[in-house]
């Protein structure tokens, strides 16, 4: 008698175990959106601060809004970058290194001296 060496069939395979997820997606979404929020609320510092960035700069409020219109743009630009930089390096890692690099300039702002006159 001949032997079957002919690989098993989907139909006689044995059940596959579930997919499980390495971390809980709820986690997954909860640090996701607190990267959205730290970015909808820098735009919202930005143009809190407008007025004051006019007054201390000696520059009319036309003129102060440039501040936020450079930010968005660059943030425009930033965006098709980051999926390119996404792919290279991997998502969690350019993540991680995004809100390192953000936390990290945060601290070094907040630690600046105060500008006065």
């Amino acid at each position: 008698m001949a032997e079957n060496t002919e690989a098993p069939s989907p139909v006689n395979a044995p059940p596959a175990e579930p997919w499980t997820p390495k971390f809980s997606p709820w986690l997954v979404a909860v640090v996701v959106a607190m990267a959205a929020f730290m970015e909808v609320l820098d735009t919202s510092i930005a143009n809190v601060a407008l007025p004051h960035i006019a007054g201390n700069l000696g520059a009319s409020n036309d003129q102060s809004t440039w501040v936020l219109t450079s930010y968005l743009v660059s943030n425009a630009i930033v965006l098709p970058i980051s999926g390119w930089l996404a792919g290279v390096f991997g998502r969690k890692r350019f993540f991680l290194a995004c809100i390192v690099l953000f936390t990290v300039s945060s601290l070094l702002c907040g630690a600046g001296p105060p500008w006065r006159r």
